[in-house]
């Protein structure tokens, strides 16, 4: 066992008293040690309550013959993070998580892994160790939250930062806002829409890395818990087997959950983790993969913020099981990738079906053809920019208008919200890329506020930035290359004509190629915007988006 390194043998009796002290029993310390990577904190609606969760998980594995050891790794919320200094640290703290989790498992000799995570930046940190890490682990997260409601109707966290922009059109009392935010978060777990998080945790029961109901369970519910255990059993039997993520982690996975991806309509952020994750596993994703899994895959759900739908609503239709369960009958998902659950995915899913085919529809019967996501490119974007098109109205699927140019998410919202942006406008919010932000901050607030003041039909926002996933419209982000690395973007002047068609998969600006170049020649490109700390080492090793923004010196 791997962890023999750490308590046999005559040279081991230092690390053993080390162990006693901590009132290990001998018994416990001849078991496998299972390291419980846990990321509760009371900062995170998502991970307030992943105490419990762990409970269960050290239950499953003391139940199943083995010893589990707690720790602990950082996690930001996004939704607090939103619209200030502190998203700036978001993604970058992605790196932070997966390089924190190497750096305990390695130094303390742990034989399997249980990984508990909930929100953004988490899980696909916690993917990135496990890849890297590369012993027997399995993932169990919170859950999502429940949805609100208000006025007779579901909301989420999503409807509160639109409700900002109602506000401001007067299409919304200040009074209703506050009734509002008393009501869309009623409780524990990840944001209730298909928003990051909840992408992420069904894109990990696709990865074949959690088992079923890891996405879609609600956090409160007593099945969470039971999941929890036997998670924390399972594991017992992945180590047992010598199944390693090496094993589950392979190229027809990461296809599959690309589909499921699609299928669902999930956030524009998996586009970023999917491919660092891949990195980790030595599988190359880039989006012109990306983009043939999307024109194959039908979108069969349109849950929050694309629809009426919430993930307690997917659950009670079948779940992701379901889903996949209806990709493999028509042969658009690989059934025989080995899962943590121990079976190939075929027999994971078991019958799998749709129980509410308002809520997963059919191959036959699909929302779209096509995947929720779609690739972009052009002279605006050479190495792609990403949009969910799932949630993008109709008649903004093709829309040109003039270029209105922001250097900052702050001054663009400010503009929104004071009436300056028009009908037909294109919001340009540059210098937000993984270099320039830094940290491609997510920019939830003015596509929120457009949405909120009924502009989200008339205007489009593109960005080197990102969007969450509660982020509706036709708004265009991971512009690549980005500003700061002189990429198109940074060449656009007010007034430009910017063409956007998204069915045609195409970006572009109305100038030639040496009217850019021109431009980009005579730029001088701003200082960043920290020197120092993490974040201003962040800055200089971040790769583009196109590449998962991960640090370049690991690029290959």
């Amino acid at each position: 066992m791997r962890s023999d390194r750490v308590k046999k043998g005559l040279e081991r009796a230092p690390h053993r008293s080390l162990f006693n002290a901590m009132g290990y029993t001998r018994e416990e310390m001849e078991r496998p040690l299972v390291g419980v990577v846990n990321s509760a904190n009371e900062i995170i609606p998502g991970h307030i309550h992943l105490g419990e969760i762990a409970k269960g998980v050290k239950a499953g594995i003391y139940m199943a013959g083995g010893t589990p050891q707690e720790f602990s790794t950082i996690g930001v919320c996004d939704g607090i993070a939103m619209n200030h200094e502190g998203m700036y640290f978001s993604l970058p703290s992605r790196e932070l998580i997966a390089d924190s989790i190497e750096t305990v498992v390695m130094a303390h000799g742990f034989d399997a892994l249980v990984f508990i995570p909930n929100c953004d930046k988490i899980i696909p940190g916690m993917l990135m160790a496990a890849a890297r890490l590369n012993i027997p682990s399995l993932f169990v997260s919170g859950g999502p939250m429940m949805a609100g409601r208000f006025k007779d109707k579901e909301v989420d966290l999503s409807n509160v930062f639109e409700g900002v922009g109602a506000v401001k059109a007067g299409n919304m009392t200040f009074e209703e806002l506050e009734q509002l935010e008393e009501a869309a978060c009623p409780g524990c777990g990840s944001c209730a829409g298909m928003f990051t998080a909840n992408s992420m945790n069904c894109l990990t029961e696709a990865l074949g890395m959690a088992l079923p109901g890891n996405g879609t369970i609600p956090a409160v519910e007593g099945a969470r818990y039971r999941l929890a255990k036997e998670t924390g059993m399972k594991v017992m039997e992945l180590l047992e087997r010598e199944i390693l993520p090496g094993d589950i982690l392979v190229e027809e996975a990461f296809q599959n959950a690309l589909a499921l991806d699609m299928a669902l309509g999930g956030s524009t952020n998996t586009i970023l983790h999917l491919p660092a994750i891949s990195h980790e596993a030595g599988i190359k994703l880039d989006l012109k993969l990306v983009d043939r899994v999307s024109s194959r895959t039908p979108q069969l759900c349109k849950l929050s913020p694309a629809g009426p739908h919430h993930i307690q609503d997917l659950r009670a239709a079948g779940g992701v099981t379901a889903v996949l369960r209806e990709l493999l009958k028509h042969g658009l998902i690989d059934g025989k990738v080995m899962t943590a659950g121990g079976k190939d995915m075929e027999e994971l899913l078991g019958k799998g079906e749709i129980l509410n085919p308002q809520v997963i529809r059919s191959v036959e019967d699909p929302y779209s053809e096509h995947g929720g996501i779609a690739v972009l490119m052009g002279n605006l974007a050479p190495e792609g920019a990403v949009v969910k098109q799932g949630a993008v109205a109709p008649e903004m699927m093709k829309h040109q208008g003039r270029a209105r140019i922001f250097k900052r998410e702050e001054e663009a919202s400010k503009a929104i919200l004071d009436g300056r942006i028009l009908a037909g406008d294109v919001v340009v919010i540059a210098f937000e890329g993984p270099k320039g932000g830094p940290g491609m901050r997510e920019m939830l607030s003015p596509t929120s506020a457009l949405a909120g003041m009924g502009l989200d039909r008339e205007v489009s926002l593109i960005t080197d930035g990102r969007f969450s996933g509660a982020t509706r419209g036709a708004s265009i982000g991971h512009v690549s290359p980005e500003a700061m690395e002189k990429g198109p973007i940074a060449a656009l002047e007010e007034g430009d004509l910017i063409k956007i068609d998204i069915p045609g998969r195409k970006l572009e600006v109305e100038l030639t190629g040496e009217e850019i170049d021109k431009r980009l020649k005579e730029l001088k490109l701003p200082p960043f915007k920290y020197e120092r700390g993490y974040l201003g080492r962040y800055s200089r090793l971040v790769s583009s988006a196109s590449t998962g923004a991960i640090f370049k010196r690991e690029v290959t």
